[in-house]
């Protein structure tokens, strides 16, 4: 079997990603915890300007609208200029930022996950409620009527919301990956991951793996199963040391990781990439 290595960084957090990393496209971090460039703010949380089939794609939005505004001034970036956003999950460290962005660009399309009772808003499923004939029309939903128009409240009523519950191509090479956690203390939350193709392999940036990075490698490996950029947040606070994934999982380049965190992070890939490079 051919011997693989990785190349374990961990990257600044604020800045940008690009050149001989990515190739033709380019991500600017805008939102995270730490970072080498003190003209940006750090706040906990996570947003990336991803620059990529010939679309620029604003993924997740921070935790602080008024943080977002002042690190997008500071990178220079018109929201104007922004073709979609994807929110990877409810979670507020990721979504807060979207009322100022939608406030810039209000007709925006935002891709989410499917959550018809998330913050996002979306549709009933017609059978989700009881019609009992026995009892009299006041005492039933909507008079017993069944409906198909009964929609959940949105947060942000105005937004062009595009609910996500399959892999997903929304721009040449630029994959959309949903997942569903089993994770207890987030079991059944949806996320999505953002893939993209390039000449290296794929560059793949989560918001934070709630389902457990495994399985989004997993997904990922359908759209490209050469992963060569990994980006986000690992939530891998329950991860043993001596944790594996599986050796096809493995990318034969190098990984840089934007976690939150960090060290821990680090750590794991390393013991784990030691272990595949005995092993094959």
């Amino acid at each position: 079997m051919r011997r693989l290595s990785a190349i374990v960084t961990l990257a600044v957090g604020l800045g940008a990603i690009d050149g001989a990393a990515l190739g033709a496209e380019r991500v600017t971090i805008l939102y995270d915890a730490f970072g080498k460039s003190s003209a940006l703010t750090t706040d906990w949380g996570f947003a990336a300007l991803v620059e990529a089939g010939g679309k620029r794609i604003l993924f997740d939005t921070g935790n602080d609208a008024a943080v977002l505004e002042r690190n997008l001034a500071v990178a220079g970036i018109d929201l104007t200029s922004v073709d979609s956003v994807v929110i990877s999950h409810r979670h507020s460290d990721h979504v807060a930022g979207l009322g100022h962005v939608l406030r810039t660009i209000p007709n925006v399309p935002v891709y989410v996950p499917l959550e018809p009772f998330g913050v996002f808003g979306g549709l009933l499923p017609p059978d989700f409620y009881r019609t009992v004939e026995v009892l009299p029309a006041e005492m039933r939903y909507f008079g017993g009527m069944r409906r198909s128009d009964v929609r959940t409240g949105s947060l942000w009523p105005q937004a062009t919301f595009v609910a996500v519950d399959e892999t997903k191509e929304i721009a040449p090479g630029v994959f959309l990956l949903p997942t569903v956690s089993e994770v207890p203390g987030t079991r059944e939350l949806r996320e999505i991951s953002l893939a993209v193709k390039t000449p290296k392999g794929l560059l793949l940036i989560v918001g934070c793996s709630h389902a457990g990075v495994e399985r989004i490698l997993e997904t990922a490996g359908k759209v490209d199963s050469h992963l060569h950029l990994l980006l986000g947040g690992l939530h891998l606070l329950t991860v043993q040391a001596n944790a594996q994934v599986p050796p096809r999982m493995v990318m034969p380049y190098f990984v840089v990781l934007l976690a939150i965190f960090g060290l821990a992070l680090v750590a794991w890939i390393a013991a784990t990439a030691v272990r595949f490079r005995r092993a094959l």
